[in-house]
């Protein structure tokens, strides 16, 4: 019987793996980024003096960008 349990985490199986990866495939896009050495660590940094994941600080600055292009595109 293959031991489920891992201290006090549940062991992944693989068909939840693969669940997990066609969900992603599913519900999002995928975008590379590329920033100059030492910049990761930076905004990896910054955001988690934030309470956030790099993944969703880039997510929340992208937004915050588009509107504020956004509202300056109305007023002009």
């Amino acid at each position: 019987m293959k031991k489920l349990w891992s201290g006090d985490e549940m062991a992944t199986s693989k068909a939840q793996i693969q669940a997990s990866r066609k969900y992603a495939e599913k519900a999002y896009d995928r975008i590379e980024l590329k920033v100059p050495k030492g910049n990761k660590e930076d905004l990896q940094s910054h955001a988690a003096s934030l309470g956030e994941s790099l993944n969703g600080f880039v997510n929340r600055a992208i937004q915050e960008t588009l509107e504020r292009d956004k509202d300056k595109a109305i007023n002009l």
